[in-house]
């Protein structure tokens, strides 16, 4: 699968950019009678990102979307450290979206390990799609992964175990990034997206991006683990982008 590459001039414009694709996509899903079905990701992009959809909360149908996350940490829920606080904060509290359509990774007061949590992650998905009738299809419209500037995706870091694990989610233990226990989607569960965005703002991202237009392995930087079932996008600001091959990539719009 072809990795397309979309670069923008700064952290505003790339949040502007893929907030108005994932609006666009979500849209485009229910105008054909569907249930948009997204993966969020965390990182210090994605604030921005729900901040700007929800300033078009009105453009979607909030009874038909499901909305996931990619990985979350291990601890209480409502704490600060967790990827659905900044979701809740930024986007759930202003629009009218289910709570049963909120997939959430239970806290760390709701299980006795992580590995519980994963595997209650793991059966909540595959309830839902049942529910749904997704039959021999992608499960996720879009995943979005903020790529690290080790080449992290989701809680799935260089040369760590968790990279060769094949369950739809899984424990992440002595994480290189605090806090060390957290809950992730596999890269094969990641893959079950029609499209992937891998999310880069920064110069602090700039020699991972470099590596993941190298050919690298996944082992090395697991962004390259990932692909979309019809399309992969790897969306660049400037800062993230100067170490790109002039010419490989294409402005944004």
């Amino acid at each position: 699968m072809t990795l397309d590459i979309v670069t923008v001039s700064s952290a505003p414009e790339l949040a502007a950019d893929v907030a108005a694709r994932l609006v666009a996509t979500i849209v485009s899903v229910q105008a054909d009678g569907g249930i948009a079905r997204i993966v969020l990701t965390g990182g210090r992009i994605a604030e921005q990102i729900l901040t700007q959809v929800s300033a078009s909360a009105a453009d979607i149908d909030w009874t038909r979307i499901h909305l996931w996350w990619g990985d979350e940490r291990y601890v209480a829920s409502g704490d600060t450290q967790r990827n659905d606080v900044v979701a809740d904060r930024e986007l759930l509290a202003r629009v009218s979206i289910p709570d049963a359509h909120v997939h959430r990774v239970a806290g760390a007061e709701q299980c006795e390990s992580a590995e519980i949590a994963a595997e209650r992650y793991s059966a909540d998905l595959l309830a839902t799609l049942a529910e749904q009738g997704v039959d021999g299809q992608p499960w996720f419209d879009v995943v979005m992964l903020s790529v690290g500037p080790d080449g992290h995706v989701a809680s799935l870091f260089p040369e760590h175990p968790a990279l060769s694990d094949t369950a739809i989610a899984l424990a992440v233990h002595n994480s290189p990034k605090p806090p060390p226990t957290r809950v992730t989607m596999s890269f094969p569960t990641l893959s079950r997206g029609q499209q992937v965005w891998l999310l880069a703002s920064g110069r602090e991202k700039a020699a991972a991006v470099r590596m993941l237009l190298s050919r690298a392995g996944y082992l090395q930087i697991p962004a390259a683990g990932v692909r979309g079932v019809t399309s992969t996008l790897l969306l660049c600001d400037a800062e993230a982008a100067r170490e790109i091959p002039e010419g490989l990539a294409r402005p944004g719009v």
